[in-house]
């Protein structure tokens, strides 16, 4: 493949034909394939040259895939032993009826930043979000806003597959792009709690039957206490921050504890099921981790072969041309990247992993630091990342008992909170910093 240049627009109609495919129903993975295949011999290459291409964009994710499996062990141990819902609980009822919408806010991002992926946060949260909002008399848009833009807000500071996407796409340590992301995410929750409360009133609510049948489902389980629930997170973190706090601080012996997050997550995992008394579930949770990130680590690499596409493509050169023949600054390629590539595939993780992998040399060569092209790039893939032909769109709907027409009313409101942190993010890292 040494030499091949593919055409932009073998890329652009390769991007194109993924997008139809995905919004067809095909399944993502072929959709991304099928569309890197057909965009390279479309852009000049043969069908030898087509292979190369898509062997090594697959090749260049990998770092991300071990990553996200090893990810998998907190994930499950988080989900399948309560005590994701136990911490959500307690935040609810902490804060009470009066304060839902914060309460609600709060529980989804406390809960996907450690570690539980964000349709998976909702669908914990909006059993109590039913019932709360019947009580309260809280439209079902105001509940669903607050708990997607609490999940948007934690999942840019998690140790989720975006994240890591966004790390392994600038070379970067997953703590340091989990911490750059904390200013844009409190900003994000701020906005999230201003909104859900402006459209509480507005839209359809809850009935008494789904309040009921949500009320029963958020206390089916056995949840563990909070204390031992929170100490697989707790532990994630510490061990996570250990590198940039002895950066900051200039304890040379903590930088040298440079620990990848391949080994942290699952042995945080492993800790918080022993002080949880289930050491006995190793084998169940860490299957069932194991299976809820198939998905993800399957879209993962179709994303890479779209990647490889437009990496060996000049897109991303004509791109860069445009943006100095335009005047604007080289800065906003990075978010814009962000926006583009989640919209297409409807996906946080896979429009990071895209934007990374198409557009990271030319952003980092517009003269954006690593740091800031990642957190820009990450903020950016949350702004229209919930659209239909993703699953999140249909999980979510389906967990507070929308139809389809009620739940696109709430795009242009998460599009606001995505907006918000890509906006927060540019310029605290784009042009302050």
């Amino acid at each position: 493949m040494e030499g091949l240049v593919i055409g932009w627009y073998g890329a652009l109609a390769g991007l194109a034909i993924a997008i139809i495919l995905i919004l067809r129903k095909l399944n993502p993975v072929y959709a991304l394939f099928l569309g890197a295949i057909l965009g390279a011999l479309i852009g000049g290459a043969n069908l030898e040259q087509t292979v190369s291409v898509l062997v090594s964009g697959t090749q260049s994710v990998m770092g991300t895939v071990l990553r996200v499996l090893a990810a998998g062990v907190l994930a499950g141990v988080m989900m399948e032993s309560g005590a994701a819902e136990a911490i959500a609980q307690a935040i609810v009822k902490k804060f009470g009826g009066s304060k839902a919408i914060i309460a609600l806010a709060l529980a989804t991002m406390v809960i996907t930043a450690m570690g539980v992926f964000i349709p998976v946060a909702v669908l914990i949260v909006a059993p109590i979000a039913l019932s709360v909002g019947n009580k309260m008399g809280i439209s079902k848009l105001a509940l669903l806003l607050a708990l997607s833009g609490g999940g948007k807000a934690g999942n840019i500071i998690s140790p989720n597959p975006n994240t890591i996407a966004a790390a392994r796409g600038f070379d970067l340590d997953l703590s340091h792009v989990m911490l750059a992301g904390l200013i844009p995410a409190i900003c994000g929750l701020i906005v999230t709690v201003i909104l859900a409360s402006l459209v509480k009133n507005k839209g359809i609510m809850v009935s008494s039957e789904e309040a009921a049948t949500g009320a029963e489902s958020a206390n089916t389980a056995a949840y563990p206490p909070l204390g031992r629930a929170v100490v697989a997170p707790l532990v994630a973190i510490v061990l996570l921050m250990i590198n940039p706090i002895g950066s900051i601080s200039g304890i040379e012996a903590l930088t040298k504890l440079k620990v990848d997050a391949l080994y942290i997550l699952p042995l945080a995992g492993i800790i918080g099921m022993l002080a949880m008394g289930q050491g006995n579930k190793v084998l169940k949770y860490t299957s069932s981790g194991l299976s809820k990130m198939t998905a993800t680590v399957l879209i993962l690499i179709g994303a890479g072969g779209i990647a490889g596409l437009i990496s060996a493509s000049d897109l991303s050169v004509q791109v860069v041309h445009l943006i100095e023949l335009s005047g604007i600054s080289g800065t906003f390629l990075a978010p814009i990247s962000g926006i583009l590539m989640a919209a297409a595939t409807a996906s946080t993780s896979t429009g990071v992993i895209v934007a990374t992998g198409s557009f990271g040399q030319a952003i980092l060569d517009m003269g954006t630091a690593p740091l800031a092209a990642a957190v820009m790039v990450h903020t950016g893939a949350t702004v229209i990342d919930s659209l239909p032909q993703g699953t999140y769109f249909h999980v979510t709907a389906d967990a507070m008992k929308m139809s389809i027409k009620q739940r696109m009313g709430l795009i242009p409101y998460e599009a606001l909170v995505g907006g918000t942190m890509t906006v927060v993010a540019t310029l605290v890292y784009g042009f302050l910093f």
